[in-house]
């Protein structure tokens, strides 16, 4: 049933409703209907006499059976539902094959260009003076466009974080928009709004910045730094080799750390520069059910954590991203599960840091991901908004999450450090 469907089913129901009541029921309707897999016109009760009030809290408990009672109104997000069959989320598996390159005209002598020339023969190649709007206004179509360019600005900056959260001090630097993954929770979809794959040509620029660069500690020993917050941090190095010159240039400086962050397992790069004790090699990791159906064309656990292993023999240190932790019927066994193979497989003593937090999300990515993963199961849970205007599970659920996992990693992992990432102060204390 289409969004015009489900209106016209509840106007049967309520003839008189107005446009934002409507939009309230039809929202609950879909989401109580996906979530239960029944059809959407069983749930409207069926008395003569029906008024919004008695049916919007019916709905209500349907859909919030746990917060329900303890959540406040306003926490409740209903916004009008808007789905769009053209947006869906293309999920066939294919190479990264730009269709078109642009590369600016400041950098076309690069050396990142002539790889990109000799990788992709096939593409049209464009030259432009940065101006130029590139890529589809699809997200799902970015992959089809490369963007070789000078970065400028952006090089180095503290961890935004979330609005209100316990920071942990991170530094990041932008080496690269854009991924092949398609990951339903990606807040990318709803952040960039340049339908393309951004990569930095000039990185010599970003290493003279960060040569002289000043940078929070925060929870660690030293200062860490990490690409990974706009793409994979290695996705693409393959092409790129920041790696190449990211680890010769920390190792000269062991009072810093750096990170990769990555779900991939592109480490051709990382083993032929060398390890060092100084940086770290990290992985996601989730449980076996949000690998395999929501990190679509993502290496699955097992790959992920040979990896780590190879790095880990070269030489780097290791860290791991319980991030986002998603709650659904058995998440906890599906979750001790992945924590028994990683010690089964990786060397415990080379494990730096392990981060846990659970799944939240912008208001606008909410109706993104709905939109491009109409069969997701990551969004049946019961997100209201919170202290930071995202949409989380309440604190009790989250706290939940947090008794189970991180007393079971310090067990686990007793040498690693382990922390929560973008969580309310509260609730992190609670867990130091």
């Amino acid at each position: 049933m289409n969004v015009a469907e489900l209106e016209q089913q509840v106007k049967q129901k309520l003839p008189s409703i107005g446009p934002n009541k409507l939009r309230e029921l039809v929202r609950l309707v879909y989401e109580i209907a996906k979530r239960e897999q029944m059809d959407p016109r069983e749930l409207l009760p069926v008395e003569e006499k029906l008024t919004f009030e008695a049916v919007k809290k019916k709905l209500l408990k349907r859909r919030y059976p746990a917060t329900f009672k303890t959540a406040a109104k306003n926490q409740f997000y209903l916004p009008k539902l808007e789905l769009d069959p053209s947006r869906r989320a293309d999920l066939t598996p294919r190479p990264f094959y730009p269709k078109t390159v642009y590369i600016e005209t400041a950098v076309t002598d690069s050396e990142l260009a002539a790889r990109v020339r000799a990788a992709f023969p096939k593409a049209d190649f464009k030259e432009t003076d940065g101006k130029t709007q590139v890529g589809s206004d699809n997200f799902s179509r970015r992959t089809e466009t490369l963007f070789i360019h000078r970065e400028k600005y952006d090089f180095l900056k503290p961890c935004p974080c979330s609005c209100g959260s316990a920071g942990c001090g991170y530094n990041l630097i932008n080496l690269g928009f854009g991924c092949r993954f398609e990951c339903e929770y990606c807040f990318l979809q709803q952040y960039q709004n340049l339908h393309a794959v951004l990569l930095p040509a000039n990185i010599d620029e970003f290493l003279e910045k960060l040569a002289v660069g000043k940078f929070n500690k925060g929870l660690f020993d030293r200062p860490r730094i990490g690409s990974g917050e706009f793409t994979d941090s290695l996705v693409f190095d393959d092409l790129t080799q920041y790696s190449q010159k990211l680890v010769p240039f920390f190792r000269e400086r062991p009072q810093w750390q750096f990170e990769f962050k990555t779900k991939s397992t592109n480490i051709g790069g990382l083993l032929q520069v060398g390890g060092c004790e100084n940086v770290v090699v990290s992985w996601s990791v989730n449980s076996s059910k949000i690998t395999d159906r929501a990190e679509h064309f993502t290496p699955d656990l097992t790959a992920r954590l040979a990896a780590a292993c190879e790095v880990a023999k070269a030489g780097y240190r290791l860290g791991f991203h319980f991030d986002p932790v998603v709650i659904y019927d058995g998440y906890q066994p599906d979750y001790v599960r992945t924590i028994q193979q990683m010690a089964d497989t990786l060397p415990p003593d080379k494990i730096a840091w392990i981060s846990v937090g659970t799944l939240r999300f912008s208001r606008e990515l909410k109706k993104q991901i709905e939109t491009r993963f109409p069969e997701n199961f990551i969004l049946d849970g019961e997100f209201l908004l919170d202290f930071d205007g995202k949409m989380r599970y309440d604190t009790a659920q989250r706290q939940e999450v947090y008794r189970f996992l991180v007393p079971l990693l310090r067990k686990t992992f007793p040498q690693t450090q382990v922390y929560l990432c973008m969580e309310d102060p509260a609730v992190t204390r609670s867990f130091l």
